[in-house]
């Protein structure tokens, strides 16, 4: 290898290990590793998005604006030559140089990196696990100090886990009929949905209307249902990305859940992103798919591109920042059901992830996470509250979660969803970012004694397993919860309110806290994210649902129509195929 320059410490890439690991040893020489180098920005007069012509394709016009985003607000051609070409000098394989995405993505060695970034790769365990790890801080040469922003891959410890919640079980015959007291919900679709031979109603799910004890298993219909999603759009020339780190589905459970929900099935592609593959067949597999038939449930009519990566933070930055740069399938929309206490980011990395979610931001493109699942504490193991993190952007539409009863009478009731057992709604006050200017609302006092903070979530719906969603999972029916659901649920309604509109709705969070938007949400009045301790950590205090946004269920859950009322005051909506 030829000899190194001198080599500067990048600012921001400290790491530690994580709390409690064990050092085993070094890491393999001879492993392999992918590294992602985030090149600086481009200056220049920045970018705007130019209107679109009436009538004019949309997916043709979403691709437009990323072609010139990448000639005004990527990086310069000639620092992304420099870096791929001084580690190609070191023989280093280039797999990426991506001008738009401002990423050069090199394979090397644990060897050849290690010499190359000036780190010592380690053998990490903690609580059964191992991963290759790294301690301090990533070094660069001197010449591309001022080029390189952040070196992510290196550690590939797990960055973020699933928010979802699967239930005991159903066999199909037990599941009450899709469209019972729905008919009214079921889209438009682009081609006659598949009318599934009826069954017996099941006492695990009342249609609304009828007598209910409390929470029962939903339909994704039925839930859109109880939150007034328009019913003449189906997000037809949209497209939904959905962000997984680990997983996988096949055609058999896709085909088979659309086809049991009495929906045409809505085109699903795999994306991979670094070496993340659609692999099914382990644990995940109930995230990816509970995100595709939520999603695909509310906007049959759009294209649900599904990004797999890996869970390190190279694997989640680089797949947000490929979705919001796909100049293919040009996604109007994002969906996250991804996530972990925010402090567990090294600087360097979130600052990355944040400007990924900028791009997608000045493109138009609506970015939806979930807030977590083991209420204040976000199971990050000690005494103190968290947010969850990429949800405490302020990026990022965060979701919280509720627990969703239908009354005898049809009509939806809602509290804090949490089940007093370590699983409950995720929300607080973050400790990373401050309040945003647009965040207009009375904040708790951070309950871990800290100062003001971007306060989570944004908005709630329904999360509890108890009022799950039913979701065929391996070719098995289960209930499946979590706010996991949630971000997909209002992805897909996302999509229908831009087919509706002339432009895409973009970042909705300035828009969901202005005062005209006060009667789109039902206003969730009881509960809190308290949790005891649980096999996901010691007993947190949270904070309490009440009038207004709070800390645990945001402003509340969406009125579909109100909002689509609100955001374009006189629709004209592209009528469903």
């Amino acid at each position: 290898m030829p000899e190194q320059p001198n080599l500067v410490d990048l600012p921001n890439s400290a790491k530690e290990k994580v709390a409690g690991a064990t050092r085993l040893g070094d890491a393999n020489p001879g492993e392999k590793v992918l590294v992602s180098v985030i090149v600086r920005r481009r200056s220049g007069e920045g970018f705007a998005l130019t209107a679109r012509a009436a009538g004019a394709d949309r997916a043709a016009w979403r691709r437009e604006q990323r072609a010139r985003f990448a000639a005004t607000d990527g990086a310069d051609q000639a620092d992304v030559d420099a870096v791929a070409g001084w580690a190609a000098q070191l023989g280093l394989d280039v797999q990426v140089a991506d001008s738009a995405r401002r990423t050069v993505t090199i394979e090397g060695t644990v060897a050849q990196v290690s010499d190359a970034f000036g780190v010592s790769l380690g053998r990490y365990e903690t609580d059964g696990h191992e991963y290759r790890g790294r301690e301090g801080v990533v070094r660069v040469p001197r010449d591309l100090a001022g080029i390189i922003d952040a070196v992510l891959g290196l550690d590939n410890r797990p960055q973020a886990r699933p928010h979802f919640q699967i239930g005991p079980p159903i066999a199909e015959a037990d599941l009450p009929h899709p469209t019972t007291g729905l008919a009214d919900v079921i889209q438009d679709q682009a081609a006659a949905p598949v009318s599934p031979a009826p069954v017996s109603p099941a006492p695990v799910s009342p249609a609304p209307g009828s007598p209910a004890s409390g929470p029962q298993p939903l339909w994704a219909t039925q839930v859109a249902k109880a939150y007034d999603f328009p019913t003449d759009v189906n997000g037809s020339g949209e497209a939904i990305a959905i962000i997984e780190l680990g997983g996988g589905f096949t055609s058999a459970d896709v085909d088979g859940y659309f086809t049991k929900a009495g929906i045409a099935t809505p085109n699903v592609i795999a994306v991979p992103v670094d070496s993340g593959s659609n692999t099914p067949g382990g644990a995940a597999d109930g995230e990816v798919l509970l995100d595709i038939e939520v999603s695909g449930s509310i906007a049959p009519g759009a294209t649900i591109v599904v990004y797999f990566a890996d869970s390190s933070d190279r694997g989640f930055v680089d797949a947000i920042s490929q979705a919001a740069h796909d100049t293919v399938h040009a996604p109007s929309v994002i969906s996250i059901s991804w996530g972990g206490p925010e402090d567990q980011w090294t600087t360097q990395a979130r600052q990355s992830f944040e400007a990924a979610l900028s791009d997608a931001a000045k493109l138009g493109v609506t970015v939806l996470c979930a807030a977590g699942d083991h209420g204040a504490g976000d199971g990050a193991n000690d005494n103190h509250a968290h947010v969850d993190y990429p949800a405490s952007s302020p990026n990022i539409v965060a979701c919280g979660g509720t627990t969703l009863t239908i009354g005898a009478d049809g009509s939806p009731s809602e509290a804090a969803w949490n089940d007093q057992n370590g699983w409950a709604t995720g929300g607080g006050i973050s400790e990373v970012f401050p309040v945003p200017s647009w965040q207009t609302v009375t904040m708790p006092p951070n309950v871990n004694g800290g100062g003001p903070g971007r306060g989570v979530p944004d908005v709630c719906g329904n999360a509890d397993i108890n009022s799950g969603y039913y979701v065929l999972v391996d070719g098995q029916w289960n209930p499946v919860g979590g706010t996991s659901a949630v971000a997909p649920l209002y992805a897909g309604l996302t999509a229908c309110l831009n087919q509706a509109q002339a432009k895409p709705v973009g970042a909705l969070c300035p828009t969901l806290y202005s005062s005209a938007l006060a009667g789109a949400f039902h206003d969730v009045l009881t509960g809190d994210n308290t949790v005891p301790q649980s096999q996901y950590g010691p007993a947190v205090t949270g904070y309490n649902a009440g009038p207004g946004w709070d800390a645990c269920t945001g402003l509340g859950s969406i009125n579909g129509t109100a909002l689509r009322t609100a955001l374009s005051p006189t629709p004209t909506p592209t009528p469903a195929p």
